[in-house]
């Protein structure tokens, strides 16, 4: 039996009652899927009626709109938001109070702010529902990965940044050159999951009417009528494979450059437990 320093690894006895917990979490599970598929058979969400308007080509090219337009706010919104961190994050960092204040209000403020809330003020006062839902995920996200920046940059050893001004380099030097390509290489999984992050919550452009992936989901189910229903579980269901595929994609593209930037000779080690805290804390 091997022991590591956060905890003793688990007896026979132990590993005989986790096998225990998992065979019946497992099972209970299952019934719960089989309960849920009996009671969607009673109602005839399985019939073949209820799938029928998938095989449209116009409905087909309403979902492909949707997607597209899905990804056009997303696209944007990602670039943006990356930007927006970079100042803030330079911001948060800055020698001088005054900016560095301004700045860490400012984070503060976008991340507290319900998301919902600032696209519907966005979209309620002077921007249509392209432009709101852009801004709104934009000035979230942005704060979020701001911290992400800052607790990577923070992360990385402060003996590097001494051996640089030691070597007469000025500040921008120092940090474009030293500190930010380690802490974007340490920290790319969590800047990651904040643009998948960013990619579902384009959902949220239907409360806007944006005619987004979903809201062209809920135009088709309620103008679908059949001789069960309305479509809307069949609809959901397509709807929610499109956007976990999308998810699944961009987790590939992610997990496709990190291997790359690990790689490579200028590559940094992954990120450490000093950094997730900080991005848990906010400090």
């Amino acid at each position: 039996m091997t022991a590591s320093v956060l905890y003793d690894a688990p007896g026979p006895r132990t590993r005989l009652r986790n096998r225990i917990y998992t065979v019946l979490g497992s099972l209970a599970l299952a019934g719960l899927l089989v309960y849920l598929a009996v009671r969607l058979e009673s109602k005839g969400e399985f019939k073949s009626y209820m799938w029928d308007l998938f095989q449209y080509s116009g409905v087909q090219q309403q979902i492909t709109d949707g997607v597209v337009a899905t990804l056009k706010a997303f696209a944007l919104a990602a670039v943006f938001s990356l930007l927006l961190a970079t100042v803030f994050a330079a911001g948060r960092l800055s020698e001088h109070d005054a900016v560095r204040v301004i700045a860490t209000a400012a984070v503060e403020f976008f991340r507290a702010l319900p998301l919902i809330i600032m696209i519907y003020l966005l979209w309620a006062t002077v921007f249509e529902p392209f432009w709101a839902l852009v801004i709104g995920l934009t000035l979230y996200n942005g704060s979020v990965q701001a911290e992400i920046f800052r607790a990577g940059i923070n992360a990385v050893p402060k003996g590097q940044s001494e051996a640089a001004y030691a070597l007469g380099m000025r500040k921008t030097q120092v940090m474009l050159t030293i500190l930010v390509p380690q802490a974007v290489r340490a920290m790319l999984p969590s800047i990651i999951s904040q643009l998948v992050v960013t990619l579902k919550d384009t959902s949220l452009g239907y409360l806007i009417a944006y005619t987004e992936l979903l809201y062209v989901g809920r135009i088709l189910a309620g103008n679908t009528p059949t001789p069960g229903n309305y479509p809307y579980f069949q609809v959901l269901l397509v709807i929610g494979a499109i956007y976990i595929a999308m998810c699944m994609a961009l987790s590939a593209v992610a997990t496709w450059v990190e291997k790359r930037a690990r790689r490579s000779p200028k590559g940094a080690p992954p990120a450490t437990p000093e950094a997730d805290a900080l991005v848990a804390t906010g400090e």
